[in-house]
């Protein structure tokens, strides 16, 4: 209620009436300051009173940032455990989604390598050759064999040779219309011409009912050592020369005997059997030649094969000498 005119305002009053002149002064002071800083920039006093007064406030700044650090976290923590069921259950579903298409790239990149090896050996080898898939393995426990996805109608016949990316894996024993039977060289029933790749050392490769290699008929007096690699020799006419079969792992001497017992570390394993290639047709220059077939057989007589002595003009002279020296001898 307003004081009666004339009369003196009293302590109440009077504090209304100048309360609001400081507020007043402190703005007018505030809107003249930021005019003029906004005039000097950087520089002048004002820009020296802000630089001093940043500097003096900084470690509160700082100690203010560190304290309300776990509280950010804090609120992290709160929101996510708000977070709707709707949106963990889409976030669940998008993370199993990228995780089974990363198994499939991983896959598919396997594959491409395996099939990229494949024909890296057929076109080393200069192959006649198609490709397979292995569909299932053994039927039963006492032979060592596989079945493919290819058979007469693709024009698959038995006797053809299978290969992997690593190494021959063995012989195609059975065909029907779309499958074929392949039995590996581990079984006991195989058999594979080979040689020692460095010293020419041949021999028979045999597989047996352990599932072991063994590389057989090769002469004690040739030196073979463990870590050399034994290839197909094409001695048998089925299996090209010169392809992969496995590396010694053991040379065993017995005293007297003229053949040594070499164990052997095939390059392939079965459970890394999947894309293979069946060699269809053998080329006469991937057979062993004459000299080869020489080698061997000298091998296995364990010496040397001598050249037979060659037809001299003398001796062919002294020939007809002989027998123009008889036909007289009978005339007289």
């Amino acid at each position: 209620m307003p004081a009666p005119r004339g009369s003196t305002p009293t302590f109440g009053q009077q504090n209304k009436i100048t309360g609001g002149r400081p507020l007043i002064f402190f703005v007018i002071i505030s809107l003249v300051m930021i005019t003029a800083s906004f005039r000097s920039g950087t520089g002048g006093v004002l820009g020296g009173m802000r630089n001093v007064f940043q500097t003096i406030t900084m470690p509160v700044r700082v100690a203010g940032s560190v304290a309300l650090t776990p509280l950010r976290g804090l609120g992290n923590v709160v929101s996510n455990l708000t977070a709707s069921q709707e949106t963990l259950s889409e976030l669940k579903a998008e993370n199993e989604r990228l995780v089974a298409r990363n198994a499939e790239l991983e896959e598919a990149e396997a594959t491409a390598k395996r099939l990229q090896e494949l024909l890296d050996i057929r076109s080393a080898h200069e192959l006649t050759s198609m490709a397979a898939h292995i569909i299932s393995g053994s039927a039963d426990s006492w032979t060592s064999s596989v079945m493919l996805d290819r058979g007469t109608v693709s024009g698959v016949s038995a006797g053809m040779p299978v290969i992997d990316a690593g190494s021959v894996i063995g012989q195609i024993i059975e065909c029907g219309p779309a499958t074929s039977t392949v039995r590996l060289a581990t079984d006991e029933n195989s058999s594979i011409a080979a040689m020692v790749q460095t010293s020419r050392a041949q021999g028979m490769l045999v597989g047996s009912a352990s599932g072991q290699l063994y590389l057989t008929l090769v002469s004690a007096d040739i030196s073979v050592e463990v870590g050399q690699t034994v290839v197909t020799s094409g001695l048998d006419g089925v299996f090209p020369k010169g392809l992969p079969l496995g590396r010694i792992t053991g040379v065993d001497t017995i005293p007297g005997a003229l053949t040594y017992t070499i164990t052997v570390e095939p390059f392939s394993s079965t459970e890394n059997y999947e894309e293979v290639l069946i060699i269809t047709a053998v080329q006469e220059d991937q057979v062993a030649n004459e000299e080869e077939v020489a080698e061997a057989d000298s091998q296995e007589r364990g010496k040397v094969p001598e050249p037979a002595p060659e037809k001299t003009d003398e001796a062919e002279d002294g020939t007809e000498d002989g027998a123009e020296s008889a036909g007289e001898g009978e005339g007289e």
